[in-house]
């Protein structure tokens, strides 16, 4: 069986994550802290927060999720570009949407000292979006219990985050989640103009009953 680029990034987030488990240097050196990064000019932080995460619960729902859909679009870039392009764009895609996706967050705490996040959420976020709008009608369910379509389900996750991001309080990055799908959305368009078309001909057809 080939060994796909999903699969290997999943690979090298576990390993990452469980070595900074047993090291809290390394989570503190590669930890999304925008105070450290204006100061010191860490800019390297933006992809290694990417590469770790709290807790085994975080690790497993992040990577879960982008097993099923990362794979999409990994199979999506490289009917587009060419499979060894296309592997090496899946891989600047999901690298560019955790730095992208933190950058409003960067802009907006860069004074606060206090501000840490990790995780590679505005990844897996962009990878899900980008599905989306390659599948809209395809099921995404949730915990195997409720499920619904893709596009349905994708509008309810931008409004939570949205109403989530403007009360905060959480301690969860919810402009991460916003700007990596977002992120997913506009790589997809730009990469195939007629997806967008598709995307509506295909919610148009849509008969929930």
């Amino acid at each position: 069986m080939e060994l796909s680029a999903t699969i290997v990034l999943i690979g090298i987030t576990v390993l990452t994550s469980y070595q900074a488990w047993k090291k809290p240097s390394m989570i503190d050196r590669w930890m999304f802290t925008p105070f450290m990064i204006k100061k010191y000019k860490q800019w390297d932080r933006f992809v290694l927060s990417g590469l770790m995460h709290k807790d085994q619960m975080h690790l497993l729902f992040n990577m879960f999720t982008f097993y099923f859909f990362g794979r999409v679009v990994e199979m999506f870039l490289m009917y587009r570009l060419g499979k060894s392009f296309g592997l090496f764009a899946f891989v600047l895609f999901y690298i560019g949407a955790i730095i992208v996706s933190d950058l409003p967050t960067y802009f907006k705490h860069k004074e606060n000292y206090q501000y840490r996040a990790l995780g590679a959420s505005g990844g897996v976020a962009a990878a899900v979006f980008a599905s989306i709008m390659i599948m809209p009608l395809s099921d995404i369910c949730l915990f195997g219990l409720l499920c619904l379509p893709g596009f349905v389900l994708g509008l309810l996750f931008l409004i939570y985050t949205i109403v989530q991001a403007r009360r905060g309080g959480d301690g969860i990055n919810h402009d991460a989640h916003l700007y990596g799908a977002l992120f997913g959305i506009i790589i997809v368009l730009l990469i195939s103009p007629q997806s967008g078309l598709q995307f509506l001909d295909q919610i148009k057809s849509f008969r929930p009953f």
